[in-house]
């Protein structure tokens, strides 16, 4: 009986014990969206109990209840129906579903990332002389690199924000998927190699917190994490001359040399950045000689470039670009050149059905009137700039 006891014991203070050795910051944050989203959880935790924790008690409850030793249960064989308590049965999952239907409806829209901020926090408005602050995300192998185009600086690892300030984020990726996350700040978004996805959110509390990839992205992904910086505005004009002071330049080809795979990059600050180097990033030619997808794009939409196009296959691969630059000594030689998949099928006419492919993933509204920024660079085609290659013949 006393190790029955013990074990009770031991039982009621393990939750306690797991939850010493947590980080809380996803329940008790410093940022609006994330106070929204962690009261999101609760709301949905709470309405979810009041279905399982009957459940569980009645569970043991007819077990105790009608136990073979106990004579004193009415015993009833024949019984097979009651109306009053299937309406209970069936009313109350249906009310909690209801409810967490219209709630999951109200926040989804509420909580789009992709939609400006009205408010700083639950008690005050964005104020009419406030702009917001504009960042630039782009993953690597394994490391985060952040513009600022306002400012015409850049970081590696590190990024920081004035505090009640609205932050617009823009976020892709160099290679492979990762995925931004900030749990102080607001929920995780993914950075996609060839796409921009946004993100909108505000810290209100000054501190430093933790900022990583959530999404697996190869051998150093353990070790792809960064400090953000939640700064009063004297603090953030600080920071800002400090990099200004302490940092290099990024130009095209500084930034081929960061963009190969290395693990524990230390923090690097950059006093000057190439105007347009993020949107070469996002249309993958920062290398030179790459075609920029937004011109690849635009040829498609203009009906192709016909047999002269041709001359395009090289400018045109992307995801072998790291041929050959493998990481560590396992690195295996690749071939350069892709082969088609057909013999038949020109560059021209692959990049259509890729196109018409890609028209059919959700959010990939070719004319350019789906989700803004949610899409592939070069999706508004309504400048009319001339096709980079000749148009078709045929």
């Amino acid at each position: 009986m006393q190790k029955l006891v013990k074990f009770s014991r031991l039982l009621s203070v393990l939750p306690l014990m797991m939850l010493a050795g947590c980080n809380m910051v996803v329940m008790s944050p410093s940022g609006d969206i994330a106070s929204q989203q962690a009261d999101l959880i609760l709301v949905s935790t709470f309405l979810m109990l009041l279905i399982i924790v009957p459940v569980l008690f009645l569970t043991f409850f007819f077990a105790w209840r009608y136990r073979r030793s106990n004579t004193a249960a009415t015993y009833d064989p024949e019984w097979h129906h009651s109306t009053r308590l299937e309406v209970v049965i069936w009313s109350a999952p249906l009310a909690i579903i209801i409810a967490l239907g219209a709630i999951t409806w109200i926040s989804t829209h509420k909580l789009d990332p992709y939609r400006p901020l009205d408010r700083i926090d639950a008690e005050r408005s964005i104020p009419e002389n406030v702009k917001p602050m504009t960042v630039e995300v782009v993953a690597l192998d394994w490391k985060w690199l952040f513009f600022y185009p306002e400012l015409g600086i850049a970081t590696v690892n590190e990024l920081a924000a004035p505090v009640d300030v609205p932050i617009n984020f823009r976020i892709t990726a160099s290679s492979v998927m990762n995925s931004f996350y900030i749990p102080a700040l607001a929920g995780q978004i993914y950075a996609m190699p060839g796409m921009q996805t946004q993100l909108h959110a505000v810290i209100n509390k000054e501190g430093e917190y933790e900022g990583f990839s959530a999404n697996y992205s190869g051998e150093g992904f353990s070790h792809m994490r960064f400090k953000f910086h939640g700064l009063n505005q004297q603090g953030f004009d600080d920071w800002v001359a400090k990099v200004k002071s302490q940092g290099t330049a990024l130009n095209r080809d500084a930034y081929l040399k960061l963009e190969k795979p290395s693990e524990r990059e230390p923090v690097r600050y950059y006093a000057t950045a190439d105007k347009d180097l993020y949107q070469a990033i996002l249309n993958l030619c920062a290398t030179p000689g790459k075609m920029c997808m937004s011109d690849m794009m635009h040829i498609d939409m203009m009906g192709g470039g016909g047999k002269e196009s041709a001359e395009n296959r090289e400018k045109l691969e992307y995801d072998n670009r790291h041929v050959g630059e493998g990481h560590g000594a396992e690195a295996e030689a690749v071939p350069a050149a892709a082969t088609p998949a057909s013999g038949d099928q020109k560059p021209a006419d692959a990049a259509n059905g890729n196109q018409q492919d890609m028209q059919n993933m959700p959010g990939m509204d070719m004319s350019g009137s789906g989700h803004d920024g949610h899409s592939m660079p070069g999706m508004n085609h309504g400048s009319g700039d001339p096709a980079p290659a000749q148009p078709s013949n045929n």
